[in-house]
Parts: structure tokens; sequence; C-alpha cells
């Protein structure tokens, strides 16, 4: 039975096992880059490739596990398959998560917190 507090209800184990696959899927610097290229716009995996400075296989594969995942969608166009991010709240939570420690670290440098618990 989930617990009730503050008149919100805990999220049932199925939820709380898919949100950490989530993260866990973005808990590589390299498939983040891509999500985060990919919230800015669609793109092609050339291209993806050569903005987050991987090698075409590599990103191809990220891409692969991002889109088995449903994270990611792709379309044809021509010869080339484009990538996109077709859920607003996986965007949301990329660009938030960038953008507040990429603030932090601009107003006060690199974050020491997240060293010093190990992580």
């Amino acid at each position: 039975m989930a617990k009730i507090v503050g008149g919100v209800q805990d999220p049932s184990a199925e939820v709380l096992a898919e949100a950490a696959a989530v993260f866990g899927l973005l808990a590589s610097s390299a498939r983040l880059h891509i999500m985060w290229a990919l919230s800015q716009g669609e793109s092609d995996v050339t291209h993806l490739a050569d903005r987050v400075g991987g090698a075409l296989p590599a990103v191809s594969q990220h891409l692969a596990k991002l889109k088995l995942a449903g994270l990611v969608r792709s379309r044809r166009e021509g010869r080339r398959q484009i990538y996109y991010v077709d859920d607003p709240d996986i965007v949301t939570v990329v660009r938030v998560m960038v953008g507040q420690l990429t603030a932090r670290e601009t107003s006060s440098g690199p974050s020491d917190r997240l060293r010093e618990a190990g992580v």
C-alpha cells in the first residue's frame, strides 16, 4: 500500500523503477549531451556526432538505446534518419538539470558537493 504524506501519494514501485531506468540512461554524459542537443532541436546522427564530439558509431549506439527506451524518436528524410525528443517532460528535465548546474558553475565554480558525495 502506498503512503500518503502531506496529501501526496507515493509513486508505485513500477513508476519508481521506470524513473530509475530513465535516469540510468541519462547517467551517461554522452547520452545526456545527445539529449541536450536534441532538446534544442532535431538532428541527424552526423550533425549530432559533430556537435557532441563523439564518433559516429558511438553516437548511433547511444541513439539506439535512447530510441529503444522511448526517449528519442526518428523519422526518415530521404536517406537520412532525423532524431528528435517527442516528450516535453524529458526535455524539461534535461534543460532544468543542465541549466541549473551550468548556472552554479558559472557563478561559483564547479560543484564540489557532488564530488564530496562520491558521485
